[in-house]
């Protein structure tokens, strides 16, 4: 960073000239690159901007129109500031044509008197040092985070490991917005969220340039545009204050690249906006917010108002199987359904996946509306984009964000019993009747107790002879006892299926021509079912 004008009139040897700012005091922020020693008046072709002229007088015009076209040639160029020495031509700072000074405060170049005489070779010598030690400086922490980004490129840091370097690097929140000014990830390092936050849409947008970065001042933002090849698609903001420093636009301009280099390389992953979601509802459903106010800000940052709307959580099961990137991708392309389903509806949507074979969706109604109608045509048009395989369960409504951990649980389990029976386009608890409940106990002992009493000797039996006993049992219950049928079903002869109900009711000791007895061994085998599927809780 190159020291500013009024550090380089605190270095000693310029103070022992006894500097004194006559025009500019307000101006001593700018930067200076370098000292330009010059008794000509043609001198601005010599010059590239940013340095300060020390000069004492001597060849400066006495003409007042000559004097002002001196300063404007000079404000032409750049110069960071005129230094003159008194003695020679001035004996005083009073002297100092009154013609110099009025062009110096139009330009808006400070002009200062160097009252005792002084080896102008030494200031440049002590300034060239200072400025040589900055350049070398600037030069040391560019390569400091060239390798920290780099490094973070090529492990595929996700974004919230960049944001989260960007913060500590710099001390200072910072937020990645979209092309709507709708907030996709920040690292705000322990700020209050309403305070970084709160109406981020409408003061984003009043941020504007036609340049890649832009410092605003007055909101004391630093902004830089995320994209590659063409195609921005985001913004990288920090909250850094009016004083802007080299190293914050090096730092937030670094993070942008490798935030489009990664946005390239994830061609498997979810995209940014479903990561955000996804965060926003495990925030959520692990109670990780120690205010549930803070939920309801990011969400109102991403573009989903939750305060004063009934809330529900909705969970698309997919089918089982599949590893890897398959699966990976198969689980981005049923959220990026869902999402699109509920923007074609209108439905405003938290939209992320939960787990491996689950999207999660945490929907913001308004209170007092029927949410029927609009919840069967998004149910319709997930059909239409994910096909007959997956499932779409919703939990029941809350108004309380604190309740939405439990209408996602709920969702959670209606889906993984539902899955076994589709047909429906959208399932709720009711609708699951038996097997809902029995899914809703399968963790209780008693029950697991009660499958071992009912069908343990079978299960015994299957995996001792490797036969599939239990099977034929199921096929016969859910035929209705209807022996034909259950052949039928099971692709075996009639004798055939009969020999194997006879060597069932012996391994059972159970006689199944008795209703009560096929009633239990039925809900026994659904029990079966819904203890085999223990798949954890919604936050697991």
């Amino acid at each position: 960073m190159l020291p500013s004008l009024a550090e380089i009139l605190r270095i000693p040897v310029v103070q022992r000239a006894r500097p004194r700012v006559v025009v500019g005091e307000d101006l001593l922020d700018v930067a200076v690159r370098w000292v330009h020693i010059a008794e000509v008046t043609d001198l601005a072709h010599l010059l590239r901007g940013g340095e300060l002229v020390l000069t004492t007088g001597i060849a400066m015009p006495d003409s007042a129109e000559e004097l002002r076209r001196y300063v404007q040639d000079l404000a032409s160029v750049g110069v960071s500031g005129i230094a003159v020495e008194l003695g020679r031509k001035y004996g005083a700072e009073s002297e100092l044509p009154r013609a110099l000074l009025e062009a110096a405060l139009d330009a808006r170049i400070p002009v200062i008197s160097l009252e005792r005489e002084t080896r102008f070779v030494e200031i440049t010598e002590a300034v060239h040092v200072r400025v040589v030690n900055e350049q070398l400086e600037e030069s040391r922490e560019s390569e400091r985070l060239h390798e920290v980004f780099t490094r973070l490129s090529v492990e595929g840091a996700r974004p919230e490991r960049v944001l989260h370097e960007v913060a500590r690097l710099s001390g200072c929140p910072v937020v990645l917005e979209n092309l709507s000014h709708q907030v996709l990830l920040c690292e705000l390092g322990g700020e209050d969220p309403e305070a970084v936050l709160a109406s981020w849409e409408s003061r984003s947008r009043t941020l504007r340039s036609d340049t890649r970065t832009v410092h605003d001042t007055s909101m004391g933002w630093l902004a830089t545009t995320v994209g590659a090849r063409g195609q921005d698609w985001g913004r990288l903001i920090l909250i850094c204050g009016a004083a802007l420093s080299p190293r914050h636009t090096m730092l937030l301009e670094r993070a942008a690249t490798t935030l489009a280099l990664g946005r390239l390389l994830e061609r498997h992953q979810e995209s940014l906006e479903r990561q955000t979601h996804r965060t926003i509802i495990a925030g959520i459903v692990d109670r990780s917010y120690s205010d549930p106010q803070e939920a309801l800000v990011r969400a109102r940052a991403v573009g989903v108002p939750l305060d004063g709307r009934s809330l529900s959580g909705l969970v698309l099961r997919l089918p089982d199987g599949g590893t890897g990137l398959s699966a990976e991708a198969r689980l981005a392309d049923g959220a990026e359904a869902v999402a699109r389903a509920c923007r074609e509806v209108r439905l405003p949507a938290l939209v992320g996946s939960l787990d491996d074979v689950r999207v999660g969706v945490l929907l913001a109604l308004p209170r007092g509306r029927d949410p029927e109608p609009q919840l069967q045509r998004l149910a319709e048009r997930v059909r239409e984009l994910v096909g007959t395989g997956p499932v779409l369960a919703v939990g029941s409504p809350t108004d309380d964000i604190r309740e939405v951990r439990r209408s996602f649980l709920e969702a959670r389990q209606v889906g993984d019993v539902a899955l076994r029976q589709p047909g429906r386009l959208l399932y709720r608890l009711p609708d699951l009747h038996l097997r809902g409940l029995l899914h809703l106990f399968r963790d209780d002992e008693r029950l697991q107790t009660y499958v071992e009493r009912e069908l343990g000797a079978l299960l015994a039996y299957d995996a001792r002879h490797g036969s599939d006993l239990t099977e034929m049992l199921r096929c016969y219950l859910e035929a209705g006892r209807n022996k034909a049928l259950a052949a039928s079903t099971a692709h075996l002869s009639r004798p055939a299926f009969y020999e194997r109900l006879r060597r069932i009711s012996r391994v059972l000791g159970a006689d199944l021509d008795s209703v009560e007895t096929c009633v239990s061994l039925h809900v026994a085998l659904l029990s079966l079912d819904a203890v085999r599927d223990r798949l954890g809780p919604v936050d697991g």
